[in-house]
């Protein structure tokens, strides 16, 4: 696991507050072999129709191809508390969700996966979405240390639990990984305890 504390990419916005886990990934989805599967599935009942066919979401709007920075509303990642929606974001290609607030569940298996929450304010978050929007292909840059996101000369400040930031700061994120770099000490106290 490596440090996370600056990336740069391009944006896209999704609209909406209140964007469930089930809207992220529907639950037929569930049952996938892994988790590779799902980035093609991400959001699929609002992107296409039943025949397959296109609704002309903006995740698959030509401008927005290669996004990396998924900047949306209030509330993102609400509902059922399934690992697979922040699988699917990943899987899809997103780096980093910007948004006013995070289901509690869903922000956590983000941080697990490297996947940085960061909060920003409505006006703020609002004028940086404007910015990609009008400016598709121009990336953006943010650093965890600072919290700030740079866009255009642009600067943009957004918040994130300090745990959260510290824990991106020294590459200790990810739980499963913290325990295999310790085996060693893990089988030391399993066999004192046997």
């Amino acid at each position: 696991m490596s440090k996370i504390t600056k990336m740069s990419g391009r944006g896209i916005y999704v609209q909406g507050n209140d964007i469930d886990t089930d809207r992220i990934i529907p639950a037929r989805y569930l049952k996938c072999v892994t988790f590779d599967e799902l980035g093609p599935a991400l959001f699929y009942d609002e992107r296409f129709h039943d025949s397959g066919e296109s609704k002309g979401h903006v995740l698959d709007m030509p401008q927005f191809q290669g996004a990396e920075f998924i900047i949306s509303d209030a509330n993102f990642g609400c509902g059922s508390s399934r690992e697979h929606a922040p699988q699917a974001i990943q899987k899809f290609g997103f780096k980093a969700v910007i948004a006013e607030s995070f289901a509690e569940i869903f922000h956590g298996n983000c941080t697990t996966l490297g996947i940085p929450c960061l909060i920003m304010a409505k006006d703020a978050r609002s004028a940086l979405a404007d910015l990609v929007q009008d400016n598709p292909q121009e990336e953006m840059f943010f650093d965890i240390e600072t919290m700030q996101i740079i866009m255009l000369n642009q600067t943009f400040d957004f918040t994130m639990k300090e745990s959260v930031r510290e824990a991106f700061l020294s590459a200790s994120y990810d739980p499963l990984d913290e325990l295999m770099q310790n085996a060693e000490a893990v089988s030391l106290v399993a066999a004192r305890l046997a």
